[in-house]
């Protein structure tokens, strides 16, 4: 793909003039406002459908993205107004009495900065292309241009190839247009080179971050792509990032990608563990979905969903996989890595709904799973749930090899043997399983992945020498088996855990607690559950709908501290040696 891409960008920026353009005119940031020019090469069809795009790459949801255009108007190429109908929320369709170039002018609205899709405001804007520019489909495989018409000290980044100038783009097509999106404005620049490769840091915004500790650990983590693939599919990649105040998450694009912060969760050691740790996960995403990806996702539709029930494959496998890019690399340590494992696992044992959604059905229900209350008791998540997934795979992959086969290699016979456009389906998963391991795993994906999969962790953990004990001065509480926050001072329901203590007495989420065997809760909440022991039969009052009712309820119970991961006490040989395998590191030091 790498060759390909690279062609095509080096043939078009030889060329004076791509086929389709775009031209965006930022003259009223301070109102999220951009003014969009689209013009068409001439055609003699009797009418070109400009579509704007639903949903944009890396985000599975429909945003219906054309809720921002207003003042739509085409014209031909003698500057004459064309009959225009829109058809659907997405679709405009101009009408042609004879062959001519279209020329559409539009306004967008761009005040999504936490979608990732677009933002313009006076010192800046993020531009995605799904999130300001209509395509046709009849025009998709065209190369195009993209101008960029901003204030004169703003500066303009992006993954694709510069054009005629520097606020000018140059891709071979809407697809790589698409998922090369482009910061310009006021902000900070740093590059870098590491084995021939370019590599560019951009910051929007101001925040506690240390540039130079950025640009220094990145340059340690794009080292490790040959631990897992054979090369790399990019000869230049950008990190984009913008310290904000409230927008987080972080987007995966061709060769390059967008992370979100807020701009005070950078410099706390935790803080900045969690962005570098994001920028693995894009990194990674690089060759996991940007180079390979399940056949259900090629191609891009931009309008209705992709699905497929491999999304866990794609998107949790890449949260898996990026700790282990950080401790071979040296940028989190084993101490860090045993905690966000812990981390994981418990949440795991936490969600009821890992009983009743598999991780194939999670994954082409994506479009749809919603988080909250039901989600948590009926659903499970595409991410954490595909992580832990991927780690009993890799773990049983070691183990039946006798630690020659992990789970790396499944990921480069997908990047050798799979590359975009073609795609992969299950069945190509399974023989790549079966190939690397010599045996047949079919029996183990209908337990794990088409069922809603079942783990015993201690003897999972203990194939590597670990172990999930709770800390020895962690104490048995009492519990309501609900997640709790404060409503104007009194404490309400979240989330109540099916099948636990609330549940079974009747409670449910919005249901807000005000005492417990007459006597007013605090709103520290182990204060007042201080005084029980998990067992005890309490009176909860509490108010539905504005009216005060009673419930009895035997509390559950809990530990006050959260259960770790940690190394068992006289690691085996044996244990040793599959965790250098696993991870790539020595248990002991």
């Amino acid at each position: 793909m790498r060759n390909v891409i690279s062609a095509s960008l080096l043939f078009l920026s030889q060329q004076a003039l791509a086929d389709t353009h775009y031209q965006l005119d930022i003259t009223q940031g301070a109102h999220h406002l951009g003014d969009v020019k689209v013009s068409f090469d001439k055609t003699g069809q009797s009418y070109i459908d400009a579509k704007f795009p639903a949903w944009r790459t890396g985000r599975y949801n429909i945003l219906d993205l054309a809720n921002g255009v207003r003042y739509f108007e085409a014209k031909d190429e003698n500057g004459d107004a064309l009959k225009w109908q829109k058809i659907d929320k997405s679709t405009w369709r101009v009408f042609l009495d004879e062959p001519t170039k279209v020329t559409l002018n539009y306004q967008v609205y761009a005040n999504e900065l936490g979608l990732r899709a677009r933002h313009i405001d006076d010192t800046h804007a993020f531009i995605d292309a799904s999130g300001f520019f209509m395509y046709s489909e009849a025009t998709r495989n065209d190369p195009v241009t993209v101008q960029l018409n901003v204030p004169k000290s703003w500066r303009s980044v992006s993954g694709m190839e510069t054009g005629k100038n520097k606020h000018q783009f140059v891709a071979p097509n809407f697809d790589v247009l698409v998922d090369s999106p482009i910061e310009t404005g006021i902000n900070e620049f740093h590059t870098f080179t590491v084995d021939n490769r370019d590599y560019e840091l951009v910051i929007w915004g101001e925040g506690n971050y240390d540039s130079k500790k950025m640009v220094a650990d990145l340059t340690t983590l794009v080292k490790t792509g040959n631990v897992i693939w054979d090369d790399y599919p990019y000869e230049r990649y950008v990190f984009m990032v913008h310290a904000t105040s409230g927008a987080r998450g972080a987007t995966e694009h061709l060769n390059s990608t967008i992370i979100q912060r807020q701009r005070d969760k950078f410099a706390k050691r935790e803080d900045y563990l969690g962005f570098i740790a994001t920028a693995a996960h894009e990194f990674i995403h690089t060759w996991n979905v940007k180079a390979y990806r399940p056949a259900g996702m090629v191609p891009y539709d931009y309008i209705e969903p992709n699905y497929t029930r491999l999304l866990w494959l794609a998107e949790g496998s890449t949260s898996y996989l990026e700790d282990h890019l950080l401790l071979r690399a040296g940028l989190m340590t084993k101490k860090e890595f045993f905690k966000d494992l812990a981390k994981r696992i418990n949440r795991h044992l936490l969600t009821p709904g890992r009983d009743t959604q598999s991780v194939a059905q999670t994954s082409f229900d994506a479009w749809i799973n919603q988080g909250g209350d039901h989600g948590k008791n009926y659903s499970t998540n595409i991410y954490s749930e595909g992580s832990l997934l991927s780690m009993v795979l890799d773990l049983k992959l070691l183990n039946d090899s006798n630690t020659q086969v992990s789970y790396r290699d499944v990921h480069r016979a997908l990047y050798n043997n799979h590359k975009l456009p073609q795609g992969f389906n299950e069945q190509d998963v399974l023989s790549i399983l079966q190939d690397v391991s010599g045996q047949d795993y079919s029996q183990w994906w209908a337990q794990n992945v088409d069922a809603p999969m079942q783990v015993d962790f201690d003897a999972l953990l203990n194939l590597v020498g670990l172990e999930r004990v709770y800390p020895d001065d962690a104490k048995a509480i009492a519990s309501l088996d609900a997640n709790t926050s404060l409503d104007k001072g009194l404490l309400k329901l979240d989330h109540v855990r099916r099948g636990g203590a609330s549940w079974q007495a009747g409670l449910t989420a919005g249901d807000v607690i005000v005492a417990l065997d007459g006597r007013r809760i605090s709103t520290d909440l182990a204060t007042s559950l201080g005084q029980y022991k998990a067992g005890d039969e309490v009176t909860v009052s509490y108010f539905r709908r504005d009216r005060l009712q009673t419930a009895t309820l035997l509390l559950g119970e809990q530990f006050d501290k959260d259960a770790k991961v940690q190394p068992v006490a006289a690691p085996t040989d044996e244990q040793k040696a599959m965790f250098k395998a696993w991870v790539g590191v020595d248990l002991i030091d």
